[in-house]
């Protein structure tokens, strides 16, 4: 591919190297390094809070916890999730979607369960529902519209919820934090004064526009049915927390208030989880009017509850549809499918949890009564060598957690080997039963859904995102908060690092702490330092031959742009499938579908998605189909509508009839003007081959263009002679041709170069379409490619997406730069069948930006799209 220097420069740099521009390139990274710092005040915060606290004390606190306040806990968590699921059934009624309820019940629940363990990249709510939706035949800007809906509807009813609460219980929530109760109503009244103002302004769907947001506010009943639901919600899991503390004066509705604060701020900083910050928020307001060391005991509880038990729930509830495959009624087997979109995320954030945990209990004491046991039979090399390793396997862990979610069966193996080794080394290090409990359903779910993992790519080959990277530091930075904390009395020296005895826990700690942390640093260096290990070359003259025999064998007309050799070419392992892409600044751009067998379509998605971020950029599938939608959002990837694609039904175009009378009189007309149409084979083609020229350069000169390439063919020699050729002749002298894209299948048919001499009959490119459809109907093919009309049919409905309304004003009013209402009217001449086609781009990454490479990448460059 020629001119990939100037198009990346063009793309990447021509914007030059302002902080605006640094920081929209390197968001991504600095963000979690943000993050990662929010994460180490917060670490700071805690030590400091818990000045006075002791870890035994916890550990007391801990046990005193009643039975019954367990009991209410699980009663209230239960409440929220139903709550919870409420907010998805809310949301599909707003779109005007039906879905039966076992299907949005089981995937809001899991969406919940993984996004509050985890919260981030592919382990969020979002994804979740993506990944399920999908397959259930929502479409991109539905999902995209639930997603938006249950976000701004937790994010409103959580702000009017506190804000409400301090309103009316300032003066007893003001000795907590120790600001005026005054300053608290204040504030109070202007987040509800602020909502207010929303609810005002966005009433009559009207949208409301801050900054780059923009918002449109749904009906008031349906506003004020999901404030109800959100109320409930934070309401019951407040209940949650509530119960676990112990008897003191502070009542339900101030802790209602700071509840609703730290689970606010625990979102807005990024961290998983919250992790932490929560916390903080909750010791620092309860400190005074709680034992800190009670507050600390309820609030692990509270995780293990809230957090921990739901996500179990869900990996028991898809485990016992997996084990009922036997199973023939459509509904069983439909949730079952749902199931299956579900249970690599479900068992990846498990893993992560599980990975987590035993990094943690690494640096915190065994029991005295567990050493003293462990001391009558067990050698100290051995238990001190399964502390050390099971910290280590925690962190193959998290590392296998990522390449679960994306169904690789390298992980699977790994986190089965993890699992079972960690579950030995926690007995032989701690008699640890709970741990070997979870590690034990760890590896019934995984066993249980061994036919998911069927991906064969390399785990050593995943290039940690930074994400990923940003959550392994999180975790790193909170296993020495732990140590510090229950380690805080021991003076540290450097014979700890020297200490082996059964009683000396810190040294123990200490060193599982040093391991863990310089393996996390080889794992991070290895990710960001690591070369690409896949570079794009121009497809050579064996691959092309490869690729055109593939396209000959199935239904797409398109796919014969392979001929062009412009684009790299990745094939499936068994080679009867393939990507066609091109790289343009930091995009990798695969065009259309993958090609061929469509076993291989998944398998080719996620190697092309994974060849892309090892080399630092971001995947691009351009001009998909949305039978495609489900692999892209399996393998991470977001959608966006790019138009829709014309096709006319062969088998029923006729010139008969009132609908094609304008275009039978165009037909009349130029038969009347002397034109002549005839389908030139490949094999005649070299001898018309300087005619053809002749009127390609004209056409390029007279609309002071350039060729094109891509998606679109350019007048090469080689390629206008591999496929037919439809001419038009005035007087035997060739004044318009197109060339046929056809395969042997005979399923469509399509044109892609099309050329006129400026002297051409008004109406040769109609008369020119017309008999070319008829010629391929008379040879037996039964659809015809239109093309795609760019930016058509963008959803107009109160609830559209940012992406759609942008489309849609640029397709109403862009005529000044490019004909897109006249490009869909012509299509229109021929009464297709209108299909959504979509632009998806991996990672989180900006479509527009990706959309901007690909029309770089079709036009040759910043130069070739100003000048056409």
């Amino acid at each position: 591919m020629s001119g990939h220097g100037e198009l990346e420069e063009n793309s990447e740099t021509g914007e030059g190297f302002s902080p605006g521009v640094l920081f929209r390139r390197y968001r991504t990274p600095l963000t979690a390094f943000a993050t990662l710092l929010i994460f180490c005040l917060v670490g700071y915060a805690i030590m400091q809070l818990t000045d006075e606290v002791r870890y035994d004390d916890v550990v007391e606190a801990l046990a005193e916890t009643r039975l019954s306040s367990i009991l209410l806990a699980l009663f209230f968590t239960a409440l929220s999730f139903l709550a919870l699921v409420f907010y998805d059934l809310n949301a599909i009624d707003y779109i005007g979607k039906r879905l039966p309820f076992p299907h949005v019940g089981l995937t809001a629940f899991s969406a919940y369960a993984v996004g509050n363990t985890a919260g981030f990249g592919a382990l969020s709510g979002g994804a979740i529902r993506y990944r399920a939706y999908t397959r259930l035949g929502l479409s991109p800007e539905d999902i995209g519209r639930i997603i938006a809906f249950v976000t701004l509807s937790f994010g409103l009813g959580l702000a009017a919820v506190a804000a409400i609460a301090l309103l009316i219980i300032a003066d007893e929530i003001a000795p907590l934090i120790s600001v005026n109760s005054l300053w608290l109503r204040i504030m109070a009244a202007a987040i509800l004064a602020v909502l207010g103002s929303l609810m005002v302004l966005g009433r009559e769907d009207r949208v409301i526009e801050i900054g780059p947001i923009a918002l449109r506010l749904p009906d008031s009943r349906t506003w004020s049915r999901q404030f109800l639901v959100t109320a409930f919600d934070i309401a019951a899991s407040a209940s949650v927390l509530y119960v676990l503390l112990p008897q003191t004066a502070i009542g339900w509705p101030v802790f209602l208030a700071v509840y609703a604060i730290a689970v606010g701020l625990g979102v807005l900083s990024h961290v998983p989880a919250g992790l932490g910050v929560f916390e903080t928020v909750i010791i620092a307001s309860l400190g005074s009017a709680v034992n800190i060391d009670a507050v600390l005991g309820s609030l692990v509880l509270y995780r293990l509850i809230y957090h921990v038990l739901p996500l179990l729930i869900a990996i028991l509830a898809v485990s016992a549809t997996e084990l009922r495959r036997f199973v023939d009624h459509p509904a069983a087997s439909s949730v079952r499918r749902i199931g299956g979109r579900l249970m690599p995320q479900l068992l990846s954030a498990l893993a992560l949890l599980l990975g987590v945990m035993l990094i943690f209990s690494s640096v915190t004491p065994t029991p005295d009564q567990n050493l003293e046991f462990l001391s009558n039979y067990l050698p100290l090399p051995m238990v001190e060598g399964a502390h050390f390793l099971s910290s280590l396997l925690g962190l193959a862990l998290v590392v296998a957690a990522r390449g679960l979610g994306q169904r690789l069966d390298g992980a699977w193996w790994v986190a089965v080997f993890s699992a079972v080794a960690a579950l030995t080394l926690s007995l032989l290090k701690a008699i640890a039963l709970v741990e070997a409990a979870f590690l034990a359903f760890l590896v019934f779910g995984l066993f249980v859904s061994r036919r998911l993992f069927t991906r064969h790519a390399s785990l050593l080959n995943q290039a940690m995102t930074a994400s990923w990277l940003m959550a392994i530091a999180v975790i790193v930075v909170g296993a020495v908060v732990i140590l510090l904390f229950v380690y805080r009395d021991v003076e540290y020296s450097n014979q700890l690092w020297w200490q082996f005895e059964f009683a000396a826990e810190a040294p123990r700690g200490l060193r599982a702490v040093l391991g863990i942390t310089i393996i996390s640093s080889a794992i991070a260096i290895f990710s960001l330092l690591r070369p690409a290990t896949f570079k794009p070359e121009p497809a050579d003259e064996e691959a092309v031959r490869r690729a055109v025999e593939i396209v000959e064998k199935q239904d797409s007309a398109d796919a014969n742009l392979v001929r062009m050799g412009d684009k790299s070419i990745m094939f499936s392992e068994k080679g009867d499938a393939f990507i066609m892409y091109g790289r343009q600044g930091r995009s990798w751009i695969a065009l259309f579908d993958p090609i061929g067998e469509q076993h291989a379509v998944q398998e080719l998605v996620w190697r092309f998605v994974e060849a892309a971020r090892a080399a630092g950029c971001r995947a691009v599938f351009y001009q998909i189909s949305p039978a495609l939608l489900s692999h892209c959002a399996d393998a991470g990837l977001r959608a966006f509508k790019l138009g829709e694609l014309a096709v006319a039904d062969l088998r029923t175009f006729e010139m008969k009839g009132g609908k094609w009378a304008n275009l039978r009189q165009t037909a009349s007309r130029a038969q009347r003007d002397g034109l002549e149409f005839a389908v030139v084979e490949p094999a005649d083609i070299p001898e018309i081959i300087g005619e053809l020229s002749a009127v390609s350069n004209a056409w390029l000169e007279h609309h002071n263009a350039k060729e094109k390439g891509f998606s679109l063919g350019a007048f090469d020699p080689d390629y206008v002679t591999s496929q037919p050729v439809g001419v038009l002749k005035k007087d035997g002298r060739i004044v318009a041709f197109a060339n046929i894209l056809v395969t042997a299948a005979k399923e469509e048919g399509t044109i892609d170069l099309m050329r006129f001499s400026p002297d051409a009959p008004k109406g040769a490119m109609d008369f020119l379409f017309v008999q070319i459809m008829e010629y391929l109907r008379a040879q037996g093919f039964m659809h015809f490619n239109l093309g795609m009309a760019p930016l058509s049919g963008m959803s107009k409905r109160e609830v559209a997406p940012v992406w759609d309304r942008i489309g849609g004003t640029v397709f109403e009013h862009g005529e000044r730069f490019y004909n897109f209402k006249g490009l869909r009217a012509f299509k229109s001449k021929f009464h297709p069948h209108w299909q959504p086609r979509y632009l998806a781009v991996s990672g989180g990454g900006n479509p527009m930006i990706a959309l901007m490479d690909a029309t770089f990448l079709i036009g040759g460059g910043l130069k070739g799209v100003v000048r056409k």
